[in-house]
């Protein structure tokens, strides 16, 4: 019965790993996504969004890239276990609310970082979302062809 049980690897295990400890936690938002972060002291560096590995969750590399922005800027990637809830939108706008997010944990954690999260725009909540559309027109400015006759 070993034989057949499946042996867990180190980031299979992750997605199972349920952090313990004091954390710091912040919320980062994006048009209509929401991300609540929490970053826990840890050597591991492991990052865990909805129950799931973050190079699972966000497969393409420009994704995972833009969550990973402030703790490559601080310096600090292998010095957080971070664990995250997403909730609305899509991939992109949920990747910023993650980075939102950590960039503000971050903050909270050490505020000399503030100048340099600043001047990226990290802190800032970017509140564009999509303008409604409104009676009469085909979306939300763009009207009906004009006919003559």
């Amino acid at each position: 019965m070993a034989d057949t049980e499946k042996k867990l690897t180190k980031a299979e295990s992750a997605e199972q790993v349920k952090f313990k400890g004091k954390f710091t936690d912040a919320i980062g938002r994006r048009k209509t996504s929401t991300a609540r972060v929490r970053l826990y002291k840890g050597s591991d560096g492991l990052i865990i969004i909805n129950g799931v590995q973050a190079g699972k969750y966000f497969p393409e590399e420009e994704l995972f890239s833009i969550i990973n922005q402030p703790l490559k800027l601080a310096g600090l990637i292998k010095d957080f276990n971070i664990s995250i809830n997403i909730a609305g939108g899509g991939k992109k706008g949920q990747a910023e609310a993650v980075r939102h997010g950590i960039a503000r944990a971050l903050l909270k954690i050490n505020p000399e970082l503030r100048a340099l999260f600043k001047v990226k725009g990290w802190i800032t909540r970017d509140a564009r979302k999509k303008e409604r559309k409104k009676p009469g027109l085909k979306k939300a400015r763009r009207a009906p062809q004009w006919a003559k006759r």
